[in-house]
């Protein structure tokens, strides 16, 4: 392994994730529902800022030549495994604020209430020693993981892979990433593919607090080794993003949207940060809470979704950011699970929701981040596209009802080319926190229907008591709307039209078009 990885820190020279095939360049005239990647409304007008996936397909593929040749490398750093331990833990690393015992996990694992769940996620370690469990504490349920573990390694033992279970309704869904096993059990109408992709979220999570490298160590020295004392106070994160994957449409559309701004405004903003870079930072990240302001990286250098969004996870996950300048390690494992980013993190203003995220290959590198930090601010406050910004953060999103389509209640767009959706607020019908996780419950439904991996669609339209539902993927966008129950399907259908010209319309202002690179 080179010096990078043995320091722990990432080397974006050797981790590259470009684009498979260059933007197009040329932009259709009037949007229809066949147009091609990259001429869609929202398509980036220059180059992508996230890794290029034609697909959902893409994006949850398994790279298990890249993974092998992780785990060949990450044998060379054994003696890491003492620093790893004995100096350092994860509750340190990542300042955090909120301890395991202030999580609601109390439920008796016997209980009917705890049966009741509708989705259950467990992490062991392949010798069934337990990790972490979405309800109950990990303890209670020892026994439990020991029986999920004897399932996989029976299975393994006549050469063979347990992926899932089916049975009285419910889904039980593996996922073995070695040193891990990762189960989640669920009653929904998701497929197993659905499942699994968020199991690789919550691996993720783990990775980005460990890396795979320091996971292997650890089960290589030891294999019985108690993996919740390094994870001690961390469990949050992964509560959290559980959270996210029932919430969040990003997360379900691997993709980010973006805060609503003035192309003109975000482009300043963006400069100025283009302007404050350093040698060894790779990634400018602005946020107005869950929406993306702009993002300036390293030329050559792309940040994956799930990256992205376990940065969102952590900033959104602890208010000690908000105290001052915060520092902190982080692996983004789409990037390189060797090693460790450190990234600045901070907001604007005490009690503004903007956080700058700098993201820095130089673990010494503290005060150079924070004087880009000082020379962007300096820069932005002299010019009008700061209070543009401030402005827009107090109408974050916008009404359907700019839409002006007949009986459309909701919808989400996605740009498959910029890796960027928009969506509008959710009306008075869905103001509870009931109803905006059963509407996205109906997003979820239609999107397993369009990925099925045996039989995908391309539409689906969809009556209920409540609502109507349709959903289009071309090679160029995903598009889910929700209708009222009085709408009809030819309504539905001619309304796709309408909103894909409204989108293009106002796309300067939904989308960065225009994403700059140092």
């Amino acid at each position: 392994m080179d010096g990078e990885a043995q320091r722990s820190s990432a080397s974006w020279e050797n981790a590259t994730l470009a684009p498979v095939d260059s933007l197009r360049s040329e932009r259709a005239e009037s949007p229809m529902p066949g147009l091609v990647e990259g001429t869609e409304p929202g398509a980036g007008q220059k180059s992508a800022m996230f890794v290029h996936a034609q697909s959902f397909e893409d994006l949850t593929a398994e790279g298990e030549d890249q993974r092998d040749a992780e785990l060949d490398k990450s044998g060379e750093c054994a003696d890491e495994l003492k620093v790893l331990v004995g100096e350092k833990s994860v509750e340190e690393q990542h300042n955090i604020d909120v301890t395991s015992e202030s999580r609601t996990k109390e439920e008796d694992v016997c209980s009917e209430a705890w049966r009741s769940h509708r989705k259950h996620v467990f992490v062991l370690s392949e010798a069934g020693k337990p990790i972490y469990s979405r309800y109950g504490t990990e303890e209670a349920l020892s026994s439990t993981m020991g029986v999920m573990m004897a399932l996989v390694s029976v299975v393994e033992a006549d050469k063979n892979v347990i992926r899932s279970i089916h049975a009285d309704g419910c889904k039980v869904v593996f996922l073995t990433k070695s040193p891990l096993v990762l189960v989640g059990v669920s009653r929904t109408s998701q497929t197993d593919k659905e499942l699994l992709r968020e199991l690789l979220y919550i691996y993720y999570q783990i990775v980005s607090l460990l890396t795979l490298t320091q996971l292997n160590h650890i089960f290589q020295h030891k294999q019985n080794f108690d993996l919740r004392r390094l994870l001690a106070g961390s469990e949050y994160l992964t509560d959290n993003l559980l959270h996210r994957l029932d919430r969040d449409p990003g997360l379900l559309l691997s993709a980010v949207t973006c805060l609503p701004l003035a192309s003109s405004a975000r482009d300043v903003v963006s400069s100025g940060l283009q302007a404050a870079k350093s040698e060894s930072l790779v990634f400018s990240i602005l946020l107005a809470g869950d929406r993306l302001v702009t993002l300036v990286r390293k030329k050559d250098q792309f940040l994956h979704h799930i990256d992205l969004h376990l940065v969102f996870n952590l900033v959104g996950s602890s208010s000690s950011f908000r105290e001052g300048e915060g520092w902190t390690p982080i692996c983004l494992p789409k990037f390189n699970t060797a090693g460790f980013f450190h990234a600045h993190i901070s907001y604007l203003e005490p009690a503004s929701q903007l956080c700058l995220i700098l993201v820095s290959t130089d673990r010494e590198d503290f005060f150079n981040m924070s004087d880009c930090k000082q020379r962007f601010l300096e820069r932005l406050s002299k010019r009008s596209a700061y209070q543009a910004l401030k402005e827009a953060l107090k109408c974050p999103s916008y009404s359907v009802e700019q839409v002006a389509i007949p009986e459309l209640r909701h919808f989400l767009y996605k740009s498959k080319s910029s890796g960027l959706y928009t969506s509008p607020e959710f009306p008075e019908v869905y103001q509870s926190d009931g109803e905006q996780e059963r509407l996205m419950g109906l997003y979820q439904d239609l999107h397993s229907s369009l990925h099925h991996p045996s039989r995908p669609l391309r539409s689906f339209y969809r009556c209920g008591e409540s609502e109507n539902l349709l959903a289009w993927v071309t090679s160029g966008f995903e598009l889910y709307l929700c209708f009222s129950p009085l709408g009809t399907k030819a309504l539905a259908v001619s309304a796709v039209n309408k909103l894909l010209k409204w989108i293009r319309k106002e796309e300067d202002r939904l989308f960065i078009l225009s994403p700059l690179t140092y």
